[in-house]
């Protein structure tokens, strides 16, 4: 593979970074004009098939699940007013999804909050959708210490309000009402429309406040399909879930990819609970994990390699995979990682590696899985790069910032035009990341824009900085994390968080640092290395940005 050419502004050297005619993407199966209408279609098709299953040891299949979303969903609307939102504060579970379900059923809108991310941040996401009503639970509003501005509607109580009525109910609407006269009982199925608002997904503010990204159901449902298409999943796939609903990959696979196409979903709270997702991927015999390298290297170094031994698909992404991780987890459980890449904004998933051999557009066969790439792009997805500064497309091979066009493409920002047109420009979204495509149409991703420092005029990227410090430090571990405050003498100034992972003193690692040939712009002040207890993270694996400032910024002046 040839070396990536450096971006060159307004130099166009070769073809375009992309191809008019992606793979193209077949039509929607018939049907999915929403994607409650698409489960419903699943769930009556096979009704006793295992739909999901949690760690709380409660199983449904398809049938059951249709049956108790309804029910609920009956429930519900007694305690709903006529606003288009409802928010979900709850962790990923059965009864969790099935109240996504009964959301969607009623008419209303599903919006899961971040009950990971402050009071502020989640009140901000309640108040920009004018949400009324929050289903929660009080054992996590405690676990978080958080109360929502909002009336809350704990889903524990909500058993003791189902009558003998509602049951009925449920049970005839379930088994007996046709699909197409079922929007007369169930308003959520009532005037599908594919480009109706799905949901709305909060960014996690890592980088500042929360914008709702506006997903439809054109969105999700055309994601789940071109998952479907690329990934060429198992007709008996398990798929673990354990990244939260109120992530897009989260919301997208482990809720809708999973009952739009009858497979089964595996759910825990936690994803770093090693030990217990280690038992759930043995008992269900999970076939794919979704997650982020920070919580594949936890699980292989505390679960069994038996407790994996059915699984086919790995699916990494939120941070780069080293090549250390990657290799030790092919010694360890004999399973080739897939990184794929996707953001919010894009449904979430615009390209991945797969398991099997791809033929190129010239008739050549390659193997779909190259590591150091995300993949290519999923079907109906066209990527292209253009130089940041005067916005031209670059040839292929060239680094430049990452744009995406396709049918999954965000709605827009919530109530936000002007942040909407700053990334969506003639359907192109700008996803603010650097990267290149390689010859063969593999996506590569080397840094994301935001993550750059201009120190003395000089952009310095944090992701670089980062490498050198781990290489220096002599270790693999994610123990490191690169940060930036205003300097009033060079504009910004860099800050090194480390954990007690990091085996060799600051001092150690700076003197490597210095003796190097890092460019010295590159290399931060020994004073400006913050020890602590761990890297923080969100609750989807990425690294918390915004909590690496604040850290930063409170640290004991000198």
């Amino acid at each position: 593979m040839s070396a990536p050419q450096a971006v060159s502004p307004g130099k166009q050297t070769g073809p375009t970074s992309w191809t008019p005619n992606p793979k193209p993407l077949p039509p929607l199966p018939v049907g999915w004009t929403s994607l409650i209408r698409a489960f419903v279609i699943t769930a009556r098709a096979t009704p006793g098939r295992t739909a999901m299953a949690d760690s709380t040891k409660v199983s449904l299949t398809y049938g059951e699940t249709l049956l108790r979303s309804i029910v609920l969903s009956r429930v519900l609307k007694r305690f709903v007013g006529p606003e288009a939102y409802v928010g979900l504060l709850l962790p990923p579970s059965v009864p969790s999804a099935v109240a996504n379900l009964a959301v969607m059923l009623i008419g209303k809108i599903p919006v899961n909050l971040n009950y990971t991310a402050s009071q502020s941040l989640v009140d901000s996401s309640i108040e920009q959708c004018g949400i009324k009503t929050v289903l929660t639970s009080p054992k996590l509003l405690e676990k978080v210490g958080m109360q929502p501005k909002a009336s809350l509607v704990f889903l524990e109580d909500l058993r003791e309000k189902v009558t003998t009525a509602d049951k009925m109910f449920g049970a005839f609407v379930a088994k007996c009402v046709p699909i197409p006269m079922l929007g007369m009982f169930l308003p959520g199925l009532n005037g599908d429309n594919l480009d109706a608002t799905a949901t709305v997904i909060f960014t996690s503010g890592s980088t500042g406040d929360p914008k709702g990204v506006v997903l439809s159901n054109r969105n999700v449902l055309t994601n789940i399909h071109q998952i479907n298409n690329h990934l060429q999943l198992l007709p008996d796939e398990v798929v673990l879930g354990i990244l939260p609903f109120f992530h897009s990959f989260g919301f997208t696979v482990a809720i809708w990819t999973v009952l739009c196409l009858g497979k089964k979903v595996v759910y825990h709270i936690n994803p770093l609970d090693a030990r217990i997702i280690g038992d759930l991927c043995e008992k269900h015999g999970v076939t794919m994990i979704a997650g982020s390298p920070t919580f594949m290297r936890t699980y292989i170094k505390k679960c069994p390699k038996k407790q994996f031994k059915t699984l086919q698909h790995m699916l990494l992404g939120a941070e780069k995979l080293k090549p250390e991780l990657c290799q030790e987890i092919r010694d360890t459980i004999n399973v080739d990682p897939l990184e794929g890449y996707g953001t919010t904004e894009l449904s979430p998933v615009v390209a991945v590696n797969v398991t099997q051999e791809l033929t190129l557009a010239d008739g050549r066969k390659v193997a779909g899985n190259r590591f150091g790439t995300v993949g290519m792009p999923l079907p109906g997805t066209e990527v292209k790069t253009i130089d940041p500064e005067s916005g031209e497309d670059l040839a292929k091979g060239t680094v430049g910032l990452i744009l995406v066009r396709g049918p999954q493409v965000m709605v827009g920002y919530l109530n936000r035009p002007e942040a909407t047109a700053k990334v969506i420009r003639d359907g192109w979204y700008d996803t603010g990341d650097l990267g290149y495509v390689d010859e063969d149409g593999f996506l590569r991703i080397t840094d994301r824009l935001s993550r750059f420092s201009k120190i003395a005029g000089e952009m310095v990227p944090h992701m670089g900085v980062e490498s050198a410090i781990l290489e220096a430090a002599e270790t693999t571990e994610p123990c490191v994390a690169v940060t930036a405050l205003p300097d009033p003498k060079r504009g910004e100034r860099l800050f090194v968080l480390y954990s007690p992972e990091m085996t060799l003193s600051p001092e150690e690692v700076h003197r490597k640092l210095t003796a190097g040939d890092l460019p010295k712009l590159w290399i931060p002040s020994l004073e400006d290395f913050i020890a602590v207890e761990q890297i923080p993270i969100l609750g989807t694996g990425k690294v918390d940005l915004r909590r690496l400032k604040q850290i930063a910024s409170d640290r004991p002046k000198r």
